[in-house]
């Protein structure tokens, strides 16, 4: 250990017995192996197991109810409360918890636009969450590291349980926020993505609220003239693979601020579903598993360290947390300008929503509310027919103010940008239900999704869809212009017709959890029973 390391771990010391901070990833994944706590694949990654969280615990995370968040949080099922009081005694005991143990300490930050950064200490019960970190959050520059406290601090301990009946948890997991202290706790779970999304959250409290900037769950690319396209889509849409387009520069996979300058990465990693994949389907994301990739939950053979990407035996939300430069077209700097293009993708299991539709202001505050998806039987336990998803905003987990500040946001963006071009894209089915239709084929969605980054979709004729009245293009490059009208390739229209009012009663039922507060541009755009 050089002069430098020793000094830093003394000034660490008040985290830990021993403190190891800012060390190389190498020197993470090699502590991670010696300590029995991982094992590497056959192309080098650290492969590790989170126990048994394996995805985050919504129903767990608390914000801090104070005179900073009383009139401000959104509160509900989303936004939970806890007190002061059981904050600061589960402060306390993670604290003493981890002044007797070895602890992984790293200064980074968020936002990739430094006229918005957000500087991050972060405390790691485990080496190997350290290197998720190391992946995950922006780097400082060698000369920045000692300059100064950092605004945010995280103690995650996967080791340390709460007790519910004094500290005010619903189990012995949790993960806790407070925006007056600028402290996120996470106890009793290994989950990385906690750390990840917890500080997504604050970002959503703190740009919309604080300087006007629409905080935003998309991924983000850009073309080589500097057009920039943002893509939105809950689970199982298609977001991540069709923002991985070898032809443009990636600016990040999964959280971005837009301000009046342009567009941002909130990261410095991406964070990326590792179920089944491929090197065909996904050759970016499959090339980032490399030395210093971190694979979460995969089943590994032992001796040929070969990882079976299929195999869903431990989750299906198996991960891979990669740097961003893993990516071999990611931008050196994670900024773009103003998005030209913005896609909504969902994927209609009901076969209702034609490939691609053309949304106006009003429909794009409307859909961006709603962030409507469905899922199909074989994705998730239980699933044995179609079931529509809401999630406002794509993202409402992590929103803590009310969903309708973002779309009042995103209307005030578009009406300063007017050349803005929203799209709705259906990466589901076509033709009937599933079971009935068939799933439209990624080739033609990428050729929709080029012409319209192209402009393509520019001077071709539009018809308004009966129901739904968002623009339907009647024809595209490179696309059999019969799959445009979903409505003509059902073999009873009639059924169509009913259909497209049931799933629009879907997206009335949710509006109404917001209709009250919204305006009338937004209450306009709903679906039309007529």
């Amino acid at each position: 250990m050089n002069t430098s390391e020793t000094f830093n771990e003394l000034r660490f010391s008040v985290y830990g017995k021993q403190v190891h901070y800012q060390l190389s990833a190498e020197k993470l994944v090699s502590q991670t192996l010696e300590r029995g706590q991982g094992s590497l694949s056959s192309s080098g990654a650290l492969c590790v197991d989170t126990g048994k969280f394996t995805g985050r615990s919504p129903k767990d995370k608390f914000t801090v109810i104070d005179d900073t968040t009383r009139d401000t949080v959104d509160w509900g099922d989303v936004n939970r409360p806890i007190s002061q009081a059981h904050f600061h005694g589960l402060y306390s005991k993670m604290r003493a918890y981890l002044s007797e143990r070895e602890v992984w300490v790293r200064d980074a930050h968020a936002c990739a636009d430094p006229r918005y950064g957000l500087s991050i200490r972060i405390v790691n019960e485990t080496p190997w969450a350290n290197l998720f970190c190391y992946n995950l959050f922006l780097r400082p520059d060698e000369e920045n590291i000692l300059i100064g406290e950092t605004e945010w601090l995280i103690l995650q301990a996967p080791g340390f349980e709460a007790d519910p009946e004094t500290d005010g948890t619903r189990e012995k997991n949790f993960t806790v926020v407070n925006f007056t202290s600028k402290i996120i706790l996470i106890g009793g779970t290994a989950y990385t993505g906690e750390m990840k999304k917890g500080i997504f959250s604050v970002l959503n409290y703190i740009l919309p609220a604080e300087r006007g900037v629409l905080s935003m769950h998309c991924s983000a690319n850009e073309g080589l003239g500097g057009d920039v396209s943002l893509f939105f889509g809950l689970s199982g849409t298609g977001k991540t693979t069709l923002s991985a387009d070898s032809s443009r520069s990636l600016i990040g996979d999964d959280e971005h601020g837009w301000s009046d300058e342009g567009v941002f990465n909130f990261e410095g990693g991406c964070y990326a579903k590792a179920i089944d994949l491929n090197p065909e389907k996904e050759p970016e994301i499959f090339g980032a598993i490399k030395p210093g990739a971190l694979l979460e939950n995969l089943v590994v053979d032992a001796v040929t360290g070969t990882v079976d990407f299929s195999d869903t035996s431990k989750t299906e939300n198996t991960r891979v947390a990669y740097p961003i430069d893993f990516i071999h077209n990611a931008k050196e700097v994670s900024v773009g300008g103003t998005p030209k293009n913005i896609f909504f993708l969902t994927c209609d299991a009901f076969g209702i929503l034609p490939p691609i539709s053309k949304l106006d202001k009003g429909q794009a505050m409307y859909h961006f509310i709603s962030g409507y998806t469905a899922k199909v039987a074989g994705t998730e336990m239980g699933v044995s027919e179609p079931q529509s998803t809401f999630s406002a905003c794509f993202g409402r987990v992590f929103l803590p103010l009310h969903p309708l500040k973002y779309a009042e946001l995103l209307g005030k963006k578009l009406d300063e940008n007017p050349e803005i071009n929203v799209w709705l894209v259906n990466t589901g089915w076509i033709g009937g239900a599933f079971g009935t239709g068939n799933r439209i084929s990624l080739k033609y969605t990428r050729a929709l999704i080029a012409a319209a980054m192209s402009g393509d979709l520019e001077n071709v004729a539009f018809e308004s869809h009966p129901v739904f009245k968002f623009a339907v293009p009647q024809e595209c490059p490179n696309v059999p212009a019969e799959i445009l009208n979903p409505r003509a390739l059902w073999d009873n229209v009639n059924e169509y017709d009913q259909k497209a009012a049931d799933l629009a009663l879907l997206f009335e039922d949710h509006f109404s959890n917001y209709a009250e507060q919204a305006s009338e541009v937004i209450k306009e755009a709903a679906p039309s029973f007529v």
